[in-house]
């Protein structure tokens, strides 16, 4: 149940939202569907360089598909009057021609010519085809029957060939280390997604499946940090990798377990996200620069100072979740977060050619010289559509 007071003390919010929804619908979304998508072809790119604008001819990630196809659906739905349902139906049909293998998954890249560059299983590949085909049976109509049994498909493959003997799944069969926090992320969220439009049992038990595995292996029990990457029976992994949390995964998991939380009333998992955020804002900001490192060692010193584009965008949907879940001086405080993680997120855009943004950011405060990914629009996307909603916008 939503807080009495959740939307009191938006009102000032609501000119970054605008000016943010802008952006996106005026700016955007108008050059991603120019230069990002071919839709005579039915396909999209990879990324759009900063310079001439055109797109780049780098093989095209599975992961970019089903991240497109929300961020021109929901982009419809915060009012851009783009062709949203023609350009979702053509990426859903080209992605299942074309990505989905006689096996049963989804490959990790085609090329330019339409051939498969990288048969290679990844979990986290599988994760958003669930979550994108979520967007199209929720979206439009006539495709939500094909995206129902797609979704069926895949999640019966992966229980069939990829679930851990305790929860979760694996990353590779056979076994191989390391296990990964990241995938069964976008995996919660696209369940947390299905549970929206579909009554199937599955989506509930594996959503909440997954969240108890966050809050008993990922989340570090003594520090409340959340870990990337574990050995084969789900205990951190050994060495120096296995310390590494990303501020950025802090604040996401902070997003997905305030609303599974919520959802569920698990004061537990409201607990968690609590202090997922307070570590991802005490240690995971750069003070100098305003921005989320990229990743920290177990201690929370930094292990790369490095501030991608999306650190910041989840920044933004955790203030969100955190304000709507708490009352009084601590609703405030979370309050007055959100125009400090906007104010990080539009470095990286009004540095950028008009719709199009930067994405990694050094030590210096100066950017690396590279295309913008259209992986990363659809950051940019569910945070705005999050402000939108929590500042009472469209």
């Amino acid at each position: 149940m939503a807080h009495p007071n959740q939307t009191s003390g938006t009102e000032p919010l609501r000119p970054f939202s605008a000016e943010l929804t802008r952006w996106l619908t005026q700016k955007a979304l108008p050059i991603w569907l120019d230069r990002g998508v071919d839709l005579s072809r039915g396909e999209c790119f990879e990324a759009i360089d900063l310079i001439d604008r055109t797109a780049t001819k780098d093989p095209r990630r599975a992961r970019v598909v089903p991240r497109q196809i929300y961020s021109f659906l929901e982009g419809a739905r915060l009012g851009w009057d783009g062709p949203a349902e023609k350009v979702a139906s053509a990426l859903f049909d080209w992605f299942l021609e074309r990505y989905l293998t006689k096996a049963g998954y989804i490959a990790s890249a085609v090329d330019l010519e339409n051939s498969i560059c990288d048969d290679t299983f990844d979990l986290y590949n599988q994760s958003f085809a669930l979550f994108g085909f979520s967007q199209i049976a929720a979206c439009i109509p006539e495709k939500k029957q094909e995206a129902v049994d797609q979704a069926a498909n895949l999640v019966n493959f992966l229980f069939e060939n990829y679930k851990h003997k305790e929860a979760g799944f694996r990353e590779a069969n056979p076994d191989r280390a390391p296990l990964c926090s990241n995938p069964h992320m976008h995996m919660f969220e696209a369940c947390l997604a299905w549970e929206e439009t579909s009554d199937d049992p599955v989506w509930t038990e594996l959503a909440d499946e997954i969240a108890e595995l966050a809050l008993n292996r990922f989340i570090d029990p003594v520090s409340g940090g959340l870990r990337e990457f574990f050995d084969l029976d789900w205990t951190p992994l050994p060495g120096d990798k296995g310390r590494t949390t990303e501020p950025g995964h802090q604040f996401e998991w902070a997003w997905l377990l305030a609303r599974w939380g919520r959802s569920r009333s698990d004061a537990g998992a409201l607990i968690a996200a609590r202090r997922l955020y307070d570590i991802g804002w005490t240690y995971g900001i750069d003070e100098s620069r305003g921005v989320t490192f990229m990743a920290l060692n177990d201690d929370f010193s930094v292990k790369d100072p490095i501030a991608r584009l999306w650190g910041q965008t989840e920044w933004i949907k955790a203030a969100i979740a955190l304000t709507e879940m708490s009352s009084g001086a601590e609703r405030d405080a979370y309050l007055t977060d959100i125009p400090a993680a906007v104010s990080a997120l539009r470095v990286y855009l009004d540095k950028a050619p008009d719709g199009l943004y930067l994405d990694k950011m050094g030590p210096d405060g100066t950017f690396a010289d590279e295309p913008a990914p259209a992986s990363s629009l659809y950051h940019i996307v569910c945070a705005v559509s999050e402000l939108d909603r929590f500042a009472g916008g469209s």
